[in-house]
Parts: structure tokens; C-alpha cells; sequence
């Protein structure tokens, strides 16, 4: 097993590198002044502008500029913005609400996308069956936005129920109506998917065999049909909770939620590039992180893979 890690770990080295180096090219390589505006509506003196430049390694290649950039982020450091904030505190004060977001939105489209598809694969072609597939053909066609702006009109203004917005605070409690519109569409991709592997495995020899050795309906499904049938949606939550982060910029806009959404939404405006870079190289970190844990979790799950 710690072979298997080892070997997982060692390859993720090219795949970052590969990826922070594509996405700072695109950052600061692309046509465009960022110093502008910066000077207010005249343009900057040309003394300021060699000044920046030299202060923030602008006037050498970007390639140079990438492998500073990377020399510093071995330290934790992000850079800093035109006007001196650290972008790594920007990112401590906006990440943690991001990920709770992210966190409830996984807990929920789990927890109810599970126990949709274990339902409905179970009895296909029922009325369970019918009910979820038709739920979840509505939650695939319906965007995001209008998810979350009818939750909002409904239960925040309309009924009371919940704030319209989230307080700078964010508890794991304000977070749950967001969270739903932010997993809404995945939750139904879960329920699709885990419902079709549930239906193919109850097909499958194994099945057959612990039903034959007398085995209760209960260890069947719970130990048997349903450990086989986590792999693949094991798999799409990993890559979907990279997803929920970067997708959230939606629905923090929708509920005004101070997450890492509106910073890239600020940071663009403004053109910051260096908050931009940061933010997206702090997700593909968790992208890389995450997707270690499914491959381990695969492992757990099926010996075999390891093995191969």
C-alpha cells in the first residue's frame, strides 16, 4: 500500500508543474497592461511603471517569472498585489468559506444522491425508480442560478425561512440552502450513476453467489453490491469537490457569501493577476490532493487495483 502511494505521489510532481506553468502563461502572457487604471484615468509616468516592473520581476521573461513564482510558493508565498496585500492572506481570509461551502454541497449531494440511486437501482422500473429519474432529469435541465435565485425569492423572501444572504460569518447552518444549489446538479449525477452501477451489479455473479449462500438481504446490498458499486461514484466525487470549489463563484454571488468566487471575480476586474494565479494554483493543488485520496480510496475498495 505505501508502494502504491509512493508511485501516485511521485506522479502528481509532472502533472503540477505542468499545469501551474500552463496556467501562469496564460495569466500574465496574454495581451494587456496590468498596471492599467492603476494611475487612476491618466496614464502611469513611465518612472512608476519601470519601478513596478522591476519590483515585481515583471520586466524579465516569463519563464523566469514562473520559476520565481514557483521558488516562492515553496515557502508559501503567493506574491503580493499592485497595491501590497498578501494574496496569501486574501486566500486564508476567503478559503474557509469556500470549503465549507464545497463541504456541505459534497455532504449533500452524497447523502441524497446515494440514497436516491441505492433506492432506485434497486427496483428498477418502479415508482422509486420513476420518481428519482424524472427528479433528476429536472435538476440536470434546470441551471444553477435559477436554482438558487427561486430558494432565495422563495424561502428567504417570500417564506422566511432562511436568510437571503449569508452573514460574513458563514455558519455551517447558512450554508445549507447554498450548499444545495451548489450541488444540485451533481447530486443528480450521483444519483443517475449509483442507481445504473447499482442495477449492473445485481446482475453480477458475486450477487448471485451471496444470495445462494443464504446471506441476508441486508449484507448482500450493504457489504456486497454496495462496496462494488461505490468505485465509479468514488471516483466522480473526487473530481467533483476541485469542481464545487472553482463553480462556486455563482452561488456565493447569488447569496453573497465572501468566498474564493468573489476574489477571482474582484481579482479579474481589476486585473490582479497575481490573486487570479494564486487562487487557481491552490486549486489544482486540491484537485491533485483530492484525486490522491480516490486513487487510495480505489485501493481500499478493490485490492486488485493496487496490485496492478
Amino acid at each position: 500500500m505505501g508502494r502504491y502511494v509512493l508511485r501516485r505521489l511521485l506522479q502528481l510532481v509532472p502533472v503540477f508543474l505542468g499545469t501551474t506553468f500552463l496556467i501562469y502563461m496564460l495569466v500574465w502572457a496574454v495581451p494587456g497592461d496590468p498596471l492599467a487604471g492603476k494611475c487612476g484615468a491618466r496614464a502611469c509616468p513611465e518612472s512608476y511603471v519601470a519601478a513596478v516592473e522591476a519590483e515585481y520581476g515583471l520586466d524579465q521573461p516569463v519563464i523566469i517569472q514562473y520559476f520565481n513564482y514557483l521558488g516562492n510558493l515553496l515557502t508559501g508565498d503567493f506574491g503580493q498585489t499592485f497595491s501590497g496585500i498578501s494574496v496569501s492572506e486574501l486566500i486564508a481570509d476567503a478559503y474557509p468559506v469556500t470549503i465549507r461551502l464545497a463541504i456541505m454541497a459534497l455532504l449533500i449531494q452524497s447523502v441524497i444522491g446515494l440514497t436516491a440511486g441505492v433506492l432506485s437501482g434497486l427496483r428498477p422500473g418502479g415508482y422509486v425508480d420513476n420518481v428519482v429519474l424524472a427528479s433528476t432529469l429536472f435538476l440536470v435541465a434546470v441551471p444553477v442560478f435559477v436554482t438558487g435565485y427561486v430558494l432565495q425569492t422563495v424561502l428567504g423572501l417570500r417564506l422566511g425561512i432562511i436568510s437571503p444572504t449569508v452573514s460574513s460569518s458563514a455558519s455551517w447552518s447558512e450554508l445549507i440552502v447554498p450548499g444545495y444549489v451548489l450541488g444540485s446538479l451533481s447530486m443528480a449525477y450521483v444519483a443517475r450513476l449509483t442507481r445504473t452501477s447499482i442495477a449492473e451489479n445485481m446482475r453480477a455473479d458475486y450477487v448471485r453467489t451471496a444470495v445462494a449462500k443464504g446471506l441476508s438481504r441486508r449484507r448482500v446490498v450493504g457489504v456486497h453490491l454496495l462496496r462494488n458499486s461505490a468505485i465509479p461514484v468514488v471516483t466522480f466525487l473526487g473530481a467533483d469537490f476541485g469542481s464545487l470549489m472553482a463553480g462556486a463563484i455563482v452561488t456565493e454571488g447569488i447569496f453573497n457569501i465572501r468566498g474564493i468566487g468573489g476574489l477571482v471575480f474582484e481579482a479579474i476586474q481589476s486585473v490582479e493577476g497575481v490573486i487570479v494565479t494564486g487562487v487557481v494554483v491552490l486549486l489544482v493543488l486540491v484537485y491533485l490532493l483530492v484525486n490522491l485520496l480516490v486513487d487510495v480510496a480505489y485501493a481500499l475498495l478493490d485490492p486488485r487495483i493496487r496490485l496492478d
